[in-house]
């Protein structure tokens, strides 16, 4: 009697692993993606899907892309791992820094217009990244808003990848990511270099909370309260026109009457939502909610 084989596996289930992913593994894991983040990728990106499936794989130890898919769908501890590989953290200090002018000029003095001293304003980045652009908040409102010390500011930085927050709470920076900051600038507000880092001072990391935050998922907007100023720049570029619509609503019901929120230079609310109305400033063009869709 002849020995039994096994059935013959097709050459594409040979290919399977992290490198070398078939078109529904692409297809399969995009739609993961989507639903988690409002992130949106295809067959377009492959080598870049690829390259950071195989990365999550060597990780984890496992061989082929259907063992590992079932356990990412199985462990959230794995999706949160897979999601901060696959998100975009390019940023540096003093980023559209018109947009800091345009907060210290206009934006912040139409703020607290009717508040008194100590009275609390709130400002949100998000996404945040690895700190870059809510430590530029504070440091910017230091150096050039005189009213900085007569309000109870608080900034708020929030971000999915959990990686990136926890590079943005040790608050260490290569030169790269200063080489937008005048030189005195950096040595009032960064330590003495080390190992080709300079780590931003106390006082201005205590002056950023940092949170986790999925701006397509309500409850996670919500925990975080309402903001006077809410900067949201460069994320909704990477989502399809539902997931802008689901995240612009979310950020309408986080921002408080009057308040305002800064988007990318290539971002226009208008093409999102009408329920905000634009604003031009002397520095920069902004969005406001309508108050009569509250």
């Amino acid at each position: 009697m002849s020995k039994r084989q096994p059935p013959a596996r097709s050459a594409e289930e040979g290919r399977e692993t992290g490198e070398h992913l078939s078109p529904d593994a692409i297809r399969n894991l995009c739609e993961l993606l989507y639903r988690r983040t409002g992130m949106i990728f295809g067959e377009s990106k492959r080598y870049y899907i690829e390259r950071r499936v195989a990365d999550r794989m060597s990780a984890t130890g496992m061989r082929t892309f259907p063992t590992y898919f079932s356990h990412v769908q199985a462990s959230e501890t794995e999706i949160e791992s897979l999601i901060n590989i696959f998100t975009v953290n390019e940023t540096y200090f003093y980023r559209e820094e018109n947009q800091l002018q345009c907060l210290g000029r206009s934006l912040l003095p139409n703020i607290v217009r009717d508040r008194k001293p100590g009275d609390l304003v709130r400002i949100w980045s998000v996404p945040c990244s690895t700190g870059e652009e809510p430590y530029s908040i504070a440091i910017w409102l230091l150096e050039n808003w005189l009213m900085v010390d007569a309000y109870h500011i608080e900034i708020v930085g929030s971000d999915i990848d959990t990686c990136a927050l926890q590079m943005a709470v040790a608050g260490d920076y290569r030169e790269r990511a200063l080489s937008r900051l005048p030189p005195d600038v950096i040595e009032r507000y960064f330590e003495s270099p080390y190992n080709n880092s300079r780590r931003i001072i106390q006082d201005i990391r205590e002056s950023v909370t940092f949170t986790s935050v999925n701006l397509v998922d309500r409850a996670s907007v919500t925990t975080q309260g309402r903001f006077d100023i809410v900067f949201c720049r460069n994320v909704l570029i990477y989502f399809d026109d539902a997931s802008r619509l689901l995240a612009a609503n979310h950020l309408y019901d986080a921002l408080n009457p009057g308040g305002y929120i800064c988007l990318g230079h290539t971002e226009s609310m208008s093409r999102i939502s009408n329920r905000f109305r634009l604003c031009r400033f002397e520095d920069a063009i902004v969005y406001q909610p309508r108050e009569e869709d509250r």
